[in-house]
């Protein structure tokens, strides 16, 4: 798959997500929802479950764990998704360089 297909998918699943999710909790969730809600006070529970994706996302991509997938799945990084563009695209396929004859920068 490729950076393309990545695009695609994330498009179609944005379009498949809607404006809201019905998820079921089993006891541990609840239970960890009810107490950070008893906790943090938020104005719906919905807010915190917000949060939660928001720092999922953000370890993942702070310990490569999303690109990791992202590369076994798409052959892309998050980073190529952000630019959208593959990283031999932005270098311009220059990587590995051509062998060059080094004997020259020996000599004096």
């Amino acid at each position: 798959m490729t950076l393309d297909d990545l695009r695609d998918d994330v498009e179609e699943t944005y379009g498949d997500l809607g404006d809201t999710l019905a998820v079921e909790l089993d006891r541990e969730t609840r239970n960890e929802l009810a107490m950070l809600t008893a906790a943090l006070e938020p104005d719906e529970p919905d807010e915190l479950v917000r949060r939660a994706v928001h720092m999922l996302f953000q370890t993942a991509v702070e310990t490569g764990n999303l690109d990791f997938h992202l590369r076994s799945q798409y052959d892309t990084t998050y980073d190529e998704y952000l630019s959208g563009m593959t990283f031999e695209e932005m270098t311009g396929n220059q990587f590995p360089q051509q062998q060059q004859n080094d004997d020259r920068r020996y000599q004096f």
